[in-house]
């Protein structure tokens, strides 16, 4: 063999010694980071902090799950947090946002007001909101299944009086839709001691309203009796439709997710007085009727065809068309 041959060889020899030290190299390189983050474990032995598990905006009741606990850096760690040990997350049911909480944001002591605390029902109100309460019975408050937190319609029952008969019409309206719950006589939240919902009978009922569903609220008291509805938490997609047919709430220009939540938001937590529905007797018994009839004078109905007025005097009568 030549020395050109063996000088070739050697060569070669070289590089695949070369090539092998830098591939064990990098190998060894890429297995340290994996050792190194299977050795970052969270610190479980340190401070546990109760963070917001989904975003809380002001006025939001809180619930049982809208907490949990999550380790936090212990020099992180602010005197006005909730800490694990210190806090029982079932004490803050009931308790209002009165600053807004991002979702994983840590609960301060002051974001938070308890039911009793002074300001708390106001704390409660979204902006331009009022709160009004309405004297119910066991049988108009849905047999006490109504809680703080879920959505009601108000109902009014009435007579109307009028007629040649004497007889009233009876009728029953849906007056406002999609309110509030703000609480059931002075209960702002409905957990036992046992951390389970209970039910309890009530007389009184405060509800978050407009300032001009409130008026309405004030004269429907005075005109008959009022019972609660109550709504489904499904029924978002179909107040949707009819807030836009009515022209409530206007939709976004463009595929802008952020502005789809907020005409979401708004139909879902703005009570309305339009577009109610009545059920008079008529609808329920054949023996009832639809409308109020006229009243009668000078022995003729009003409502019997067309009329024409004559005024002598002071005097004014209704004779029928075609008539002597």
């Amino acid at each position: 063999m030549d020395a050109k041959k063996i000088v070739l060889l050697a060569g070669a020899l070289i590089i695949a010694i070369a090539t092998a030290f830098m591939a064990r190299s990098m190998f060894g390189n890429s297995g340290a980071p994996q050792a190194t983050a299977a050795n970052m474990q969270p610190d479980l032995s340190g401070p546990q902090v109760l963070v917001a598990t989904r975003a809380l905006p002001v006025g939001t009741i809180i619930e049982p799950d809208s907490f949990r606990f999550q380790p936090w850096p212990k020099e992180l760690v602010e005197q006005v947090y909730y800490l694990k040990g210190e806090t029982d997350p079932a004490s803050l049911a009931g308790s209002v946002v009165r600053n807004a909480i991002t979702a994983g944001q840590p609960a301060t002591q002051g974001a938070l007001v308890k039911p009793g605390d002074r300001g708390f029902l106001a704390a409660a109100l979204g902006p331009g909101m009022r709160a009004v309460t309405v004297p119910v019975s066991m049988q108009s408050s849905v047999a006490g299944f109504v809680f703080p937190g879920d959505r009601v319609d108000l109902v009014l029952t009435q007579q109307v009086a009028g007629g040649g008969d004497g007889q009233p019409l009876k009728v029953s309206e849906t007056i406002v839709q999609n309110m509030r719950v703000l609480a059931t006589d002075q209960r702002t939240d409905a957990i036992g001691e046992d951390g389970k919902p209970k039910v309890v009978a009530y007389s009184n009922v405060t509800l978050e309203v407009t300032p001009k569903i409130a008026e309405k609220i004030a004269v429907a008291q005075t005109v008959g009796s009022l019972s609660l509805s109550l709504r489904s938490i499904a029924d978002n997609a179909s107040e949707l439709e009819s807030a836009i047919a009515r022209g409530d709430v206007t939709v976004p220009e463009g595929d802008d997710p952020a502005a789809e939540k907020t005409m979401l938001l708004t139909v879902a937590n703005r009570p309305t007085a339009s577009g109610s529905s009545f059920a008079t007797g008529a609808d329920v018994s054949r023996f009832q009727r639809r409308s109020v009839p006229g009243k009668v004078q000078d022995g003729v109905s009003s409502a019997d065809g067309p009329v024409v007025r004559v005024a002598r005097g002071a005097a004014v009568s209704i004779v029928p068309v075609g008539s002597k």
